[in-house]
């Protein structure tokens, strides 16, 4: 079931350096959701606080009825939680399908001791997951590359690994930074049907970090724009894209007055 996401006065400091002022949006269950603005406008650092990579130095993160603001990475996906990177972190020598495979421990039977024994129940259990994480390779173009060792394919290939590491965790809230960054139009495109695909299919909510505009605008049901930390506007692609602060902010004053 999908997740809501609600952030209240959201802030963080780094010593006397402000990174995020009072960030407060709502996400809806089911939601496709983007978070956009010029670089350095706090996008990631935003996410790092969603995610338990920061702690946020005051306000409150929801996701469903539950604060998780400070909660740790390990304790969020229990909840729900997955997340890819803008620079996808995976085991170069490992096969596709066991990096994919990295995404399923907390769906795992059993604990430590019945996987060291290798026991019925825990292999069962693994078989399960493994014939799973074939069947979402396929769906997202990549059953072929399954038995490849992931240091063998294009960073772009690696995009779509993370993504269906994080898929296989059955998320209910699906965190994507910069997923487009570095694709070609075409896997673009595809990239779009396979989220709203997920989105219908699988009941989860999207939140997206992106530049690539053309993505938002193609994507999102609503997007939240940042400049140096704060919330600049909130409202549709089209809304943001024709805002004169939004304008100001990507492309600075003086071009914005001109283009005026």
């Amino acid at each position: 079931m999908a997740a809501r996401l609600k952030l209240k006065d959201v802030s963080l400091r780094f010593g006397g350096i402000k990174v995020l002022e009072e960030v407060t949006f709502d996400v809806e269950p089911g939601a496709i959701f983007g978070l956009v603005g010029p670089n350095g406008a706090g996008k990631t650092s935003l996410f790092n606080c969603i995610s338990g990579h920061y702690k946020p130095s005051s306000g409150s993160i929801m996701i469903g009825e539950t604060e998780v603001a400070g909660a740790q990475p390990s304790a969020l996906a229990a909840h729900g939680l997955a997340r890819t990177f803008q620079h996808p972190a995976l085991q170069l020598h490992a096969t596709v399908l066991e990096n994919v495979l990295l995404g399923a421990h907390t769906r795992l039977s059993g604990g430590p001791v019945e996987w060291s024994l290798r026991l019925p129940r825990t292999t069962r259990s693994e078989k399960s997951l493994r014939i799973e994480a074939r069947a979402l390779l396929e769906r997202n173009g990549l059953g072929w590359a399954a038995d490849l060792h992931a240091d063998e394919l294009s960073h772009g290939l690696h995009k779509g690994i993370e993504l269906c590491r994080a898929l296989l965790s059955k998320p209910q809230l699906l965190l994507l930074d910069e997923p487009a960054a570095g694709l070609p139009h075409a896997e673009v495109e595809q990239f779009i049907a396979s989220i709203k695909r997920l989105r219908d299919e699988e009941d989860v909510t999207v939140v997206i970090v992106e530049h690539h505009m053309g993505l938002i605008a193609a994507l999102t049901d609503r997007v939240v724009v940042l400049d140096h930390g704060r919330k600049l506007m909130e409202g549709t692609a089209a809304e943001a894209q024709s805002d004169p602060r939004v304008i100001e902010a990507y492309i600075g004053k003086e071009a914005a007055d001109d283009a005026a």
